[in-house]
């Protein structure tokens, strides 16, 4: 069997497995539609800490260390972290897991941060540089909103087509021990720009990405929409899912039969004013954590394509005048009999 499989996808021949997993969400997360599916909510926003940027750094620490007590081994089993957050220097993965003393690659990617840190770790399981490896992903409305717009002190006002951060953390510990959601393969996503420059609007940036992605997983895997029992994007919202639908439309795919997102699910606008949805880097990853693992184990779903989406700006691009490129990753996942 060929690992490689087309121009951008992997496919394991000893495919490795989400051995555990958790979610570790706040106040507004814990009252949405999912409430009931997330590990632990937080209802201190600041969980303990003087800052944002700490207090997100302590949910993603949490999520660290419930994950891998799910899996039911030891931190000291763990191999490697593959961690990311929103922040500058990701200073919530550094000063939030500092402590566990887990060797550590640091990634950013945005709110595709989930899809990246578990594509990594999958092929470190899967090529035999690890027998655990851990994926990690967090963001926060305060520490996010400080960075990248206004400190909620402001109360600016958000256009409709805004996303609401999530506040949360997902943890994944990826094993070669099987349990009942492998990941067959990963495509990873290229850097798509098509010169939106509305940091308010993040689902037209990254739409283009996970459009390229999807479109060229469809073609590295030789698989269809048909395939799939679902295909659950990061964190587009209402405004983006759209835009996704008509891309792959316009190049002979239809998902809309079996699209979801992150964005959309995490969150009631009717009720909670989010919005568009949700997003962040915690969006994807506490979604996909609770909700879409409860789907695959219960024999609802047995094949899901995970593409969380990211929008590759800054504060300093974005006073540059910069446009905002978007990335999606995208990792199979199938479930499998134990």
């Amino acid at each position: 069997m060929k690992v490689m499989k087309g121009k951008q996808s992997l496919e394991f021949e000893h495919p490795p497995y989400l051995k555990g997993w958790s979610s570790v969400v706040g106040e507004k997360e814990g009252e949405g539609p999912l409430g009931q599916a997330f590990d632990q909510i937080i209802d201190d926003p600041l969980f303990g800490q003087e800052t944002w940027e700490l207090a997100e750094g302590r949910f993603m620490r949490q999520a660290a260390l419930l994950a891998i007590q799910k899996a039911e081994i030891t931190k000291n089993q763990v191999r490697y972290a593959f961690a990311g957050d929103l922040l500058e220097q990701i200073m919530a993965t550094s000063f939030g897991i500092k402590d566990l003393e887990i060797p550590l690659f640091g990634l950013y990617g945005a709110c595709s941060t989930a899809g990246e840190s578990i594509s990594l770790a999958a092929m470190t399981v899967a090529a035999g540089y690890a027998d655990y490896a851990l994926a990690l992903a967090s963001s926060h409305i305060g520490s996010a909103e400080k960075q990248f717009r206004f400190p909620l002190e402001y109360g600016s006002q958000r256009p409709l087509s805004s996303t609401w951060t999530v506040t949360g953390a997902g943890g994944f510990v990826i094993s070669k021990e099987k349990s009942p959601i492998k990941v067959r393969g990963i495509t990873t996503g290229k850097i798509v720009d098509y010169g939106v420059k509305d940091s308010m609007n993040m689902g037209a940036c990254m739409a283009p990405a996970a459009a390229e992605v999807i479109y060229q997983h469809f073609n590295d895997f030789a698989m269809t929409p048909d395939d799939y029992d679902a295909i659950y994007t990061g964190d587009l919202g209402e405004v983006g899912k759209e835009i996704l639908i008509k891309l792959l439309k316009d190049n002979g795919y239809d998902i809309s039969k079996v699209h979801g997102d992150c964005g959309i699910e995490v969150y009631q606008d009717e009720t909670q004013d989010t919005h568009a949805g949700g997003s962040g880097c915690a969006c994807s990853a506490v979604v996909l954590s609770s909700m879409i693992t409860r789907k695959m184990i219960s024999g609802g779903w047995n094949r899901v394509l995970f593409v969380p989406t990211g929008a590759l700006l800054s504060k300093t691009s974005f006073n540059e005048g910069e446009t905002v490129p978007g990335i999606a990753h995208g990792v199979l996942l199938e479930r499998e009999e134990v």
